[in-house]
């Protein structure tokens, strides 16, 4: 008799999704069920004002940058109560463990984020499923592929111990010289980048996990990296509406649970200069919110890119970004400037008491609805071994 142990990795596991069956994730966070409501109110009242601030924060994670990351993560969440983790590069066993250790470090659950457009291989190349750029799916005839691609990478995450996922992005590449964007969209046309967008959508709601659209209002036309400096868009609102606009629109009508705030400056939408979108409040409140009634979550794009820190103070960019209207600041420079700054705002009454509690209650239903009421460990799946 011969003994084979084969070693089941976490990220390889091809069981079927239906044995991983997750409760559907609901994105419209303006209704509330009796019992949501008692324990968001709970959780709520028995909260410092710090721990409430802290809620809207989610912070920059990796496994693969040792003991003085970790350190540093791990006081940033004993000292900040910080909302939330955004894991990049690393290995899938590390972030597990870490994942694990950072959540026994938090009072309340951590909301966890991956950008995961293709899969845990966008973050994790060297040993997880990396499946085809969303290009390339762009041009797949049958859209439950990109349903059923959802749903592994859904319960990949869970393994992972992974909530958010920062995709689909419903860009329209329409812009050739797009250093950014390009192979990351479905496409050039809006049609196609709608149905394959909500479809993806789909795959992972249904399985328990957030998506998050992005990057509104549209960054498929820029010739310029956010990440490096503010692209301009100069369309009119006519033609943004009838390109940009039009894959978000239709998911916010089919149940998008959250979006990604861009850093674009729009003048047809917010005339200031060097104003960023995702800073501007007549963008991401009175379009996102009041026009297009998006009831979900907003999380803005990475508050370290120099789209928006190049024309905007320490602290500054996060205070701007609330008083705007997201709700959670994805990747803060500096979060005690951060909140020194908030707390200036809400002094000088740019941001109000209402307006803040209102986003944290968002944060604790989204948490409540993604199963987080309670510290809850993953575990690598041990070896299995099989006799011939």
């Amino acid at each position: 008799m011969k003994v084979f142990c084969t070693a089941i990795l976490l990220f390889t596991l091809q069981l079927p999704t239906s044995l991983f069956a997750q409760q559907v994730y609901r994105g419209d966070l303006s209704q509330l069920s009796s019992t949501e409501q008692r324990w968001v109110d709970s959780v709520y009242q028995a909260m410092s004002e710090d721990e409430r601030l802290g809620q809207l924060f989610m912070i920059r994670a990796h496994s693969d940058l040792g003991a003085e990351h970790e350190a540093n993560v791990e006081q940033q969440i004993k000292n900040y109560h910080i909302g939330g983790l955004c894991f990049f590069q690393g290995t899938p066993e590390k972030q597990l463990e870490l994942t694990n250790r950072y959540q026994a470090q938090s009072k309340l659950p951590l909301l966890v984020s991956m950008d995961a457009e293709w899969g845990l291989g966008m973050r994790l190349p060297d040993q997880t499923i990396s499946y085809p750029k969303q290009l390339a799916l762009g041009a797949i005839r049958n859209n439950q592929l990109i349903y059923d691609m959802g749903a592994e990478i859904a319960r990949q995450m869970h393994r992972l111990g992974v909530n958010v996922s920062f995709s689909p992005v419903l860009d329209v590449n329409n812009n050739p010289n797009n250093p950014v964007i390009a192979t990351r969209s479905f496409g050039e046309d809006r049609y196609n980048v709608t149905a394959k967008g909500y479809m993806y959508m789909k795959g992972l709601q249904d399985n328990g996990i957030l998506a998050s659209a992005k990057h509104f209002p549209g960054h498929g036309d820029t010739d310029v990296d956010s990440h490096l400096d503010l692209p301009v868009i100069n369309h009119s609102r006519a033609r943004l509406d009838s390109i940009e606009l039009y894959p978000f629109r239709a998911l916010i009508r089919y149940g998008i649970g959250s979006m990604m705030a861009a850093h674009l400056q729009i003048p047809a939408l917010d005339p200031r200069p060097n104003r960023p979108s995702s800073l501007s409040k007549p963008i991401v409140t009175d379009l996102l919110r009041k026009d297009l009634g998006f009831t979900g979550l907003i999380f803005t794009d990475g508050l370290e890119m120099k789209g928006v820190t190049k024309h905007y103070g320490d602290g500054e960019v996060e205070a701007e970004a609330i008083a705007a209207g997201s709700d959670i600041l994805l990747l803060p420079e500096d979060i005690g400037a951060s909140f020194r700054v908030i707390k200036q705002y809400l002094a000088d009454g740019k941001i109000t008491q209402a307006g803040l509690e209102e986003k944290v209650r968002r944060v604790l239903l989204a948490k409540y609805r993604l199963g987080l009421t309670r510290p809850t460990f993953p575990r690598r799946s041990r070896s299995a071994c099989r006799s011939q």
